[in-house]
Formats: structure tokens, sequence, C-alpha cells
């Protein structure tokens, strides 16, 4: 890297340093009369009302006293009706949805036809490139969570997309909310400065127990149960490493100043996490990733019970090594001692600062390329070959039904005994390029 895009680079991630903490610091308002609409008001929508979406809306309610939100919208209309109930609860000053409660597959459109400023996407994942898109030829403001893309076309979607917000002065915040977290922004840029010296190889890990599960019930179509169940399939979710372990793969595109691996290796299986609930999904992947200066990775996730759990990342130089979250050991040592802040919701607060002040500002690219990072890690996996992000980019298989309604069939069905073991992936037949 040169010496001006790296005096660059630093500068950069300097004032993101200090913007980010002192927007949450300095207890007044983001929004003043530069909002483009001439009106100190910014009107949100949210897309995808579980826990996450509910979350995400609270954290934009609280960002800023002149946030609103005006509608709800999820594939389960009684979702979004109870989201809007608890919403208005706690925030009744700010919320005014009325009976502006979407439901079915085609929630995002009527959401996106109110009047509106911004759009929160918190659905499952699968849907988000399509909606993400919808939302940006809208002309509205984004934010969306990770990941944003569960497979190559919808990569390549959200990448097109992405220059449209570019072109129409659109501000995207990513769910990646460690890039809003001052401590890990000074890490970054010491890193990035040399502190570690030439970096020598990556570690990063995403193991634990696992997470909620669905049961079908009665009444449900096929549909209705996978969408419901949506983390055990791959058209949803993405498997594991892409809904959870993109976190530590962001953090180490990003102290890889943000390039993303050329290819990766790796292997996995489904061993305990069997069963009816659980889909097609994998319960463990282990991927060696490979960057475009020979730089390697070595990445674990995992979710049973009772095994060595761990989330983090690591960095390993010359000179030291950090896991980029506020520490540095070695020759150059050095403890974060910045201001904290919750970095959910400062994500929120730098999305409103940058649509009051009309800042640049688009997380799309490296939520994408994080996210695609840790696709092709699941179809190294899958495949058990060599796969390349040029070609999975170009060649990769869409995972995506032909036809989004109740009554239509998803990508896979279930087996005789209502379960999904037949359709979970197996290396040396599973094909990466479709």
């Amino acid at each position: 890297m040169s010496e001006t895009i790296r005096t660059t680079r630093r500068a950069f991630l300097n004032q993101s340093s200090v913007l980010t903490a002192g927007a949450l610091l300095s207890g007044g308002s983001a929004v003043g009369q530069a909002h483009a609409a001439g009106s100190d008001v910014l009107r949100a929508v949210l897309i995808g009302c579980g826990g996450r979406g509910r979350g995400a809306a609270a954290d934009w309610l609280e960002a800023d006293p002149r946030c609103r939100l005006v509608a709800t919208a999820d594939a389960f209309r009684d979702q979004a009706a109870r989201a809007a109930e608890t919403l208005a609860q706690r925030f009744p000053d700010q919320v005014d949805i009325g009976d502006r409660i979407f439901g079915d597959f085609d929630c995002c459109s009527q959401a996106l036809a109110t009047d509106c400023d911004v759009v929160l996407l918190c659905e499952p994942p699968g849907f988000r490139p399509a909606h993400y898109q919808a939302a940006v030829q809208a002309g509205k403001h984004v934010f969306m969570e990770k990941p944003v893309c569960i497979d190559a076309p919808g990569y390549r979607k959200v990448m097109a997309a992405n220059q449209v917000a570019d072109e129409k002065g659109l501000k995207v915040v990513v769910g990646l909310q460690s890039r809003h977290d001052p401590r890990l922004i000074e890490t970054m840029c010491r890193i990035h400065d040399g502190a570690l010296g030439e970096i020598t190889y990556l570690r990063a890990y995403r193991n634990g127990a696992g997470v909620w599960v669905r049961s079908r019930q009665p009444d449900q179509t096929e549909m209705q149960y996978q969408v419901s169940n949506w983390y055990y399939f791959v058209w949803l979710s993405g498997d594991q490493i892409v809904e959870q372990h993109v976190h530590h793969l962001d953090r180490i595109n990003w102290a890889m100043q943000d390039q993303h691996p050329i290819e990766a290796n790796g292997m996995g299986g489904r061993q305990v996490r069997k069963g009816v609930d659980y889909g097609h999904i994998y319960d463990h992947q282990c991927v060696e990733y490979l960057y475009p200066d020979g730089t390697r990775l070595f990445s674990q996730n995992r979710h049973i019970r009772n095994c060595w759990n761990f989330g983090g990342q690591f960095v390993h130089g010359t000179r030291g090594h950090s896991d980029g979250t506020g520490r540095i050991e070695g020759e150059n040592a050095w403890r974060y001692d910045g201001p904290s802040v919750r970095a959910t919701l400062q994500e929120h607060v730098n999305l409103v600062r940058a649509i009051a002040e009309d800042a640049p500002r688009n997380e799309g690219y490296y939520g994408a390329d994080s996210s695609f990072t840790a696709i092709l890690g699941r179809m190294a996996t899958y495949s058990g070959q060599v796969v390349r992000w040029d070609d999975a980019v170009a060649k990769g298989p869409d995972e995506m039904p032909e036809r989004l309604a109740w009554d239509a069939e998803p990508p896979l069905l279930p087996d005789e005994d209502g379960g999904y073991e037949s359709s979970v992936p197996q290396p040396g037949i599973y094909k990466p390029y479709g």
C-alpha cells in the first residue's frame, strides 16, 4: 500500500474515532436543519420485526429524540403488530404507526410506499438484497443488519445497489457494529500504522452452544415453517458461518485494510445438531482463507453444547499481536483507555449524523465483502474444494426460491420423516458453482 493511501486511511480512521465518540457523548441532537427534506424529523420504517428488528428500532429511536418510527412490516403480520405495540409503549412520543402495519411477502413494498426517510432492514438475511435494492431505488437511507447477502447473486445485487446509493447520495449503515466502536477503531488504526509490524497470520473464532429453535406448528405450510425457523435453512440465513461468524470475519478483513480473501478451503459437517428442527445447515466448520498478499486466516465456527466456547479474532505480526478490541501485545504494547459506547446504538447515531450533515457514508461495500467472505467459507466446507473468490462471485449458485408465497415450495423439502438430512451438503458431492 502506498504511503499516500496509508496516510489518507489513517486520517480517515482518526476522524472516524473522534466523530464516533463525539456524536454519542455530546448529548445534543444530531439531526438539524441540514436534513435534505427540510425537516428535523427523520421517519423510519422497520422491515423484519423479530428480536433483532425490535432491538434495532429501539436503538434508532434512542439515537436521537427527533427520530420517528412510522410503520412496521414483517412476513408474519402478527409479529409486525406486536413490534408496533411494544415500541409504542416504550417510545410513546416517537412511534406513530397507526394502521401502517404490513404483512406477507410484499410487506417491504407496502412499507416503502409510506412517507419515510429511512428503512431499517432486519428481516431474515435471504430477503435482504432484494429489499435493499428496493429501498435504494425508492431513494431511502438504509440501516441493514448483517449479513447483507447469503449467496453470489445476492452479493452482486447488493454491490450494484451500493453504486446506486452513492449516485443518489444515500447513507447506508450495516449492523457490523464493531466499526462504530472507538475502541476497535483506534486498535485498527494502530494495526494499520504498523504497530504489529508485518502481519504474519490471522485467527478467527465463533464457537458457541447454539441459538433458538422454532418447532413446526400444525397449521403451517412448509414455506411458513422455514421462514419462521429461518436460521436453519441456507436460503434464509446462509448457515451459521454467514449469519453469525460474519462479525469476526469482518474484523479480520478490516485489519487487512478491507481486503477480502481470494480463496478458501475447509472442512465441516453436521455431527450433533441433527433432527427435524435443525434444517440442513452444518454445526461446525473450519476454514483456511488466503489473502492477496499471501497472509492466511485460520477460522473456526461451531454450534455444539459442552464444548470450548469462544468468540474473537487475533492478528499476529512480526512485532506483536492483537485481539483487535483495544489491546496490543509485544514491542508496541498498548491498552485503550478512551470513551466507551454501546456500538449497536452508536451505529444509528452515526447514521443520523451522516444524514443531517450530508456526509458520505456507505457501509454496504464492506458489508457485502465480509458477508461474501463467510459465503466463500461455506462453499469451501460444503464442497471440500478450494473455492476462489472471483469464481464464486461469478458462478455461485442462487439459493433463493423461484417464487415467494406461502403456498410456494421453498428450495428444499423435508424427507419422509419430516427432517432434511438428505439435503445436508456432502463434501465431494456438493458442487460449489452449482
